[in-house]
């Protein structure tokens, strides 16, 4: 039964890992294919992470195995955004049919500063 768990969840895991490696390809422009490679990509590898805890079947493994999951969910929308703000930064255009730019005018890219943020200094 534990090889059955273990094998259906490594394949959701690579379907959805499968899927990301697609989305970098054939998505139009950095913003689509960066939400692509985390969301589909962060699931995919969750799931087979989880798979190797179940097939352990040792709860020290399994700990280990959900604090990577953790770490994993926690620092990907992180990573995703930093590149994001980057590409943003660099001047990297959206793609045509992108409907509009919510920092268009809010965002001053000399001194990387959003328009209407405080920060203490």
């Amino acid at each position: 039964m534990i090889d059955l768990i273990t094998g259906v969840l490594i394949l959701i895991g690579a379907t959805f890992s499968l899927v990301a490696g697609i989305g970098l390809f054939r998505l139009p422009d950095v913003y689509l294919r960066m939400h692509a490679a985390t969301k589909a990509g962060t699931l995919g590898c969750g799931l087979m992470l989880l798979a190797a805890g179940v097939h352990s079947q040792e709860l020290e493994v399994f700990a280990w195995v959900l604090a990577g999951i953790f770490f994993l969910m926690i620092t990907a929308p992180i990573g995703a955004h930093l590149l994001g703000r980057a590409a943003y930064l660099a001047g990297v255009p959206m793609w045509s049919r992108t409907k509009g730019d919510a920092l268009a005018g809010k965002y001053d890219s000399k001194r990387e500063f959003l328009e209407g943020y405080q920060s203490e200094k």
